[in-house]
């Protein structure tokens, strides 16, 4: 089987899509967790941005979400690195998300040893339920 990475030329995570309800309030949520326009296009009501988290991992809004569609389907959340996961779920929080789980240290059951890591969840008003993660 040929590798992963020889087919992606270093694979990794490039973006997450959202289509979401209110796009200059979420692309100003997002600005305010420290993710940084570098590419927009289209007119409303079809606009679209990519917004980079300073290390290319980028979240691409799209204009035009539904209230009425439900947030949460077959993505059940998507996690941001944080370097403090307790700073960033407060800088969230003053940011418009909305608390689901306070900060909190887990040890994920992997084998051979068990993952340290400090967790929370924040839902955005458009509805994507955001997973601030931070290894110990």
């Amino acid at each position: 089987m040929t590798g992963t990475n020889q087919i992606l030329g270093g694979g990794g995570f490039h973006h997450v899509a959202l289509r979401v309800v209110d796009f200059d309030t979420s692309i100003t949520f997002y600005q305010k967790l420290g993710f940084v326009p570098v590419r927009n296009w289209g007119e409303t009501p079809k606009r679209a941005a990519m917004l980079d988290g300073g290390d290319g991992t980028v979240i691409e809004i799209f204009e035009g979400g539904s209230p009425d569609v439900p947030s949460e389907g077959r993505i059940i959340h998507f996690a941001l690195r944080a370097k403090s996961c307790d700073a960033a779920h407060a800088l969230a929080l003053q940011s418009g998300a909305v608390e689901t789980m306070a900060p909190k240290d887990v040890d994920i059951p992997t084998k051979p040893v068990p993952y340290p890591v400090r967790i929370s969840l924040v839902k955005y008003p458009s509805g994507e339920l955001i997973e601030l993660f931070q290894e110990r």
